[in-house]
């Protein structure tokens, strides 16, 4: 008696596409961006409690970790913003053509990366260094 062939799973059919990576990464900044939160959160507690607290916080965001971690969440932002941009797009009906589509994936990832240095930089400079 013959075996059935049985279906395949998805990840054993597929060879890795560019979309895989533009939507994993996607995900991924958004629960990013939610632990970023944390760290606005503590700063705007620090900043309601008192200029001692305050002080403190200023101090501890200015650690090298948390600097790190402030440039990941700038990132993710960016990166975020101009793919959920692209993803309204294709929620209009623009932008399935595989061309197309790859060419706007690397626009939301070069875009992230120029637009994080930028605003660093920036903000760096307008806050005196503490970026």
């Amino acid at each position: 008696m013959a075996q059935p062939q049985r279906p395949l799973s998805p990840f054993m059919q597929y060879r890795w596409q560019y979309t895989n990576t533009t939507s994993i990464l996607h995900r991924i900044t958004g629960i990013l961006l939610s632990l970023c939160f944390f760290v606005l959160v503590y700063w705007l507690a620090a900043a309601a409690a008192g200029p001692d607290r305050y002080r403190d916080a200023v101090q501890t965001i200015g650690s090298p970790l948390l600097q790190l971690i402030l440039f990941v969440g700038l990132f993710s932002f960016c990166y975020h913003l101009l793919n959920g941009i692209r993803h309204l797009f294709f929620d209009a009906g623009y932008g399935f053509e595989l061309p197309v589509a790859r060419k706007s994936g690397w626009a939301a990832v070069i875009g992230a990366v120029v637009v994080t240095a930028v605003l660093w930089v920036t903000l760096g400079a307008m806050l005196g260094g503490a970026a």
